[in-house]
């Protein structure tokens, strides 16, 4: 009996076992202790990980500030998040969420899923019939996939989340245009096209390495940034949720999507999705980087509205 794929797939075990003792050693979040009342051990936390008492108060201090708990308080107040969340949301909450769900929905419905999970059907299609052929292909996926998110953790702080995200989603609809190009044109065609194929192979790879340099990291970079303190946990955890959800259903639709319309069809079918979400990150999402989380705070209320606030802090930092 042949374990080759068994034992690559056991191997995956080992570093998950690593982590699951690692956690057990890992303190708590000291801003989940404060959002929880529990504000002496957040200190001990804070104590033990900073370099003097005084830097671990004065971020206790902006911690308490951040989750709206005056400062000679001892004890915390979670109460009443989700009602805030959901039932009775700020403006600047509903901003908020709108854009939490609306990014993590683009991210997973813009077919990467089905690109990195079908790679060897796409590139089938396309005409790479040898399996050592279809497996270098993958291979390659996975290392530009890999070389271009490291690349993005030199860029996010150079030129902002906002512009690296439009740049990284304008050239996933272009790549998702040219790979349902190229599909078609192979689907159509009685003999194997050489340029077709590389064609297909190369926007493929450009397509993963567009969305590793952006939309990828910059998802959950971001999510992390535009919740308040208060909400944080619990928004993220419901971004986290529109994600997976999406995610699942590109995955287990794919082929049935493709026989239907075609598998060019379907990228065509990214492609526009993709473009919505360019056009939706344009209009609703402001740029974080380098803002407080009260400056962030108010560039959050007016849906299409936040780029006058924007402009207005910027105004009162350039003459400060």
């Amino acid at each position: 009996m042949k374990i080759g794929w068994r034992l690559m797939l056991g191997v995956g075990a080992i570093p998950s076992i690593f982590l699951a003792f690692a956690v057990l050693a890992m303190p708590e979040s000291p801003r989940w202790l404060v959002m929880q009342g529990r504000l002496d051990e957040a200190k001990v936390v804070l104590d033990k990980t900073l370099d003097s008492k005084e830097e671990a108060q004065l971020l206790l201090d902006d911690i308490k500030e951040a989750a709206k708990i005056p400062q000679d308080s001892t004890t915390g107040n979670g109460e009443g998040v989700w009602r805030e969340l959901l039932l009775h949301p700020t403006p600047a909450v509903k901003h908020v969420l709108i854009c939490a769900f609306g990014i993590h929905f683009f991210q997973q419905s813009s077919g990467v899923a089905a690109v990195v999970s079908y790679s060897p059907r796409i590139f089938e299609k396309a005409g790479i019939t040898s399996s050592d052929g279809k497996l270098l292909a993958t291979i390659a996926i996975g290392f530009f996939k890999t070389i271009f998110v490291l690349v993005a953790t030199l860029l996010l702080d150079k030129i902002g989340r906002r512009v690296l995200l439009l740049s990284s989603v304008g050239g996933m609809v272009v790549s998702l245009a040219t790979i349902g190009f190229s599909l078609t044109i192979a689907d159509h065609s009685e003999t194997k096209l050489t340029w077709a194929i590389v064609l297909c192979l190369t926007m493929v790879l450009a397509f993963v390495s567009f969305f590793a340099i952006g939309m990828g990291p910059i998802t959950n970079v971001y999510m992390s940034e535009i919740f308040p303190l208060r909400l944080r946990a619990q928004g993220v955890s419901m971004g986290v949720a529109v994600n997976r959800v999406v995610s699942g259903i590109i995955s287990m639709t794919f082929i049935s999507l493709y026989k239907a319309i075609t598998i060019g069809g379907a990228f065509f079918l990214f492609a526009g999705i993709a473009t919505v979400g360019w056009v939706f990150f344009y209009v609703c999402m402001p740029e974080t980087r380098g803002k407080t989380l009260e400056e962030i705070e108010c560039l959050f209320g007016k849906l299409v509205g936040w780029k006058e606030a924007s402009k207005k802090m910027n105004d009162v930092t350039i003459e400060g």
